[in-house]
């Protein structure tokens, strides 16, 4: 599937789907069982009414036996406290069904979405992921909470009042029949159209939450650019296309209820017109006629109700289609059936002609041989778009090779566990991400079982023990969303910390002191290289001055490696990195000097 094709093409019920929501639906067996005997409970006595009604007109209030109406009225009020406790727990079970299952359907969405490789998260906005868990599964949850009672307990109405209808009065029944045909006019001639109102409206909104997410995400560089009023325009622009799409299923449904109503109310005034005329003759009781009016207005509502039931039905149809491909979505990153647990590295890692292409045959790796030996810390110098980052996210196979392989210790990484490889390499990032919580759970993130001990020698080492006490709760400081309580500095620090406490064998360094200010970069520096000693590790950086101390600087170009040496080899060479080291050291002297 294409991951921009979000819309599906749903018509109506789709017996696939259904099958797979069937699916989520047998463990709750008993109660969809209960909640079956409930609906068909409430509906039997739902029935007896009007012929209760009937009983009271012809046989007690016409002949004057006031002392039977008591009784039969008691009855009635029985009957109706009977119907509301039914009804409590018909929609409480069912209430009940629905969470469940949406539970479920949401848990397999995330435990997918963790699993799910970075091509997915490359080409599909956030905010379309998310509207799958809310607006796509409330759709769903609408659907088992309501819409499956509705449709049985409405059918077996509908079914069981026509029946009723033509035992009292077969003339009645077929002049009220003969409004059928427009009433299905209706609800089949505005279905296309409906159906495709609705579609756009969901685009729509999707297509907004995907703008909105962004916008959130990315709130700082708005308001540093004076993007505000830009971006409200953008959005009033989304959101008026939203507004657009609302306003036509709106004008759709309301001329479309109107019609239903007015035709509802032509077939009771017929009905009540020819009912009055057989009552005034003697040839139909008044009780039968008051019961038969009752039984019409009931006819027509499970026919409005049903109507509903197919918006209801035909939203989640849409909502579980969309729901379904995404967790049929290949994991484009899989292990191998025979798959071996990748036992303790020393960290030997060779790149053997790489290549790789985000997509197609557009390489941004071209032919990459390198030989790493253990312990060894490797610097990944060039410029933006060299490939860099690319080659690290190969070695944690985030990505697969199209060509060559990559190996640790003698073992490709495509046929080891996914889970060990990941376990030994630990990376940061230059964005440093944070999780909501105390700092010692984000410290813990990569090793749960650490202890305070462990936590607090890491951070000693660091140099970071120190920042993390002045905060009033020390460890167990909250850090917010995102890590928003701390300074760039800081969470890049911590950030620093929970992949050193992890024991990694291999350490990735992307651009990971960018955010860290030249005064706090000199204090972990020593730190840094005592933790780097007997670790392989490679260093991305743009500030070439952290990787002088290098064991070898590898300079890529296009994807290619075109020279590799140590610091004072490569500045005898003046070759590329000698020339991007006078340049960027020129520009750190005219920013001193300014």
């Amino acid at each position: 599937m294409s991951f921009h094709d979000e819309e599906p093409q749903t018509r109506g019920f789709d017996p696939a789907i259904a099958r797979r929501l069937l699916g989520y639906l047998r463990p709750c067996t008993k109660q969809l069982v209960l909640a079956i005997v409930l609906v068909l409970s409430a509906s039997a006595i739902s029935l007896v009414g009007p012929l209760i009604t009937r009983m009271a007109v012809d046989d007690y209030i016409m002949v004057g036996n006031m002392r039977g109406l008591d009784l039969i009225m008691l009855a009635w009020l029985l009957v109706l406290g009977t119907n509301w406790f039914i009804s409590y727990w018909r929609i409480y079970t069912m209430s009940w069904i629905g969470q469940r299952v949406v539970h479920s359907i949401r848990r397999d969405l995330f435990e997918h979405l963790m699993r799910l490789s970075f091509d997915y998260y490359d080409k599909v906005p956030v905010g379309k992921t998310i509207t799958r868990f809310t607006s796509d599964v409330d759709r769903l949850n609408e659907l088992l909470t309501s819409g499956i009672v509705n449709v049985v307990s409405e059918s077996l109405m509908l079914i069981g009042i026509m029946v009723i209808m033509m035992r009292l009065d077969l003339r009645l029944a077929l002049l009220c029949f003969a409004v059928l045909p427009v009433l299905g006019y209706l609800v089949t001639g505005f279905r296309s159209k409906i159906t495709r109102s609705e579609r756009d409206e969901r685009t729509k909104v999707s297509e907004m939450n995907a703008y909105l997410q962004e916008n959130i995400s990315g709130v700082r560089v708005v308001q540093a650019f004076c993007r505000e009023d830009e971006n409200l325009r953008r959005f009033d622009k989304v959101s008026r296309a939203v507004y657009d799409a609302a306003m036509r299923v709106i004008y759709l449904f309301s001329f479309f209820w109107p019609c239903v109503d007015l035709t509802s109310v032509i077939g009771t005034v017929a009905v009540l017109w020819y009912g009055g005329l057989q009552v005034a003759n003697g040839s139909l009781s008044f009780g039968t006629l008051i019961a038969f009016i009752a039984y019409v207005g009931q006819f027509f509502g499970p026919i409005r109700n049903l109507s509903q039931v197919y918006r209801v039905l035909q939203r989640a149809m849409a909502g579980g289609e969309r729901i379904f491909r995404l967790l049929d979505t290949e994991v484009s990153i899989k292990e191998r059936p025979d798959a071996v647990e990748l036992p303790r590295i020393k960290g030997d890692v060779v790149f053997d002609n790489v290549y790789f292409a985000y997509e197609g045959d557009n390489y941004v790796i071209r032919g990459f041989d390198l030989d790493v030996k253990a312990g060894e810390t490797i610097a990944l110098v060039g410029h933006t778009g060299a490939g860099k980052t690319s080659i690290i996210n190969l070695l944690s196979r985030m990505y697969d090779v199209n060509e060559g392989r990559i190996l640790i210790d003698g073992h490709d990484v495509r046929d080891v566990t996914l889970s060990s490889l990941r376990k030994q390499v630990a990376i940061v990032l230059q964005e440093p991400f944070l999780f909501a919580g105390s700092i010692k759970e984000n410290l813990r993130y990569g090793k749960p079982d650490a202890s305070d001990s462990e936590i607090e020698s890491v951070c000693k080492r660091l140099g970071i023990d120190d920042f993390i006490r002045r905060f009033p709760l020390g460890y167990d400081t909250e850090v917010e969303e995102r890590g928003s309580k701390l300074s760039s500095g800081q969470r890049q620090l911590v950030s620093f910390a929970r992949a050193l406490l992890a024991d990694p064998a291999i350490l990735v360094l992307d651009e990971a002191t960018a955010s860290i200010d030249t005064y706090t970069e000199r204090l972990i520096q020593a730190a840094l290289r005592e933790l780097l000693k007997g670790r392989t590790s490679f260093v991305i950086a743009h500030r070439l001055s952290t990787i002088r101390e290098a064991d070898r600087i590898v300079v890529i170009e296009n994807g290619t490696i075109v020279e590799q040496g140590t610091h004072d080899q490569l500045i005898k060479a003046r070759g590329q990195y000698y020339h991007l080291y006078t340049m960027q050291y020129a520009r750190e002297l005219n920013v001193g000097a300014s």
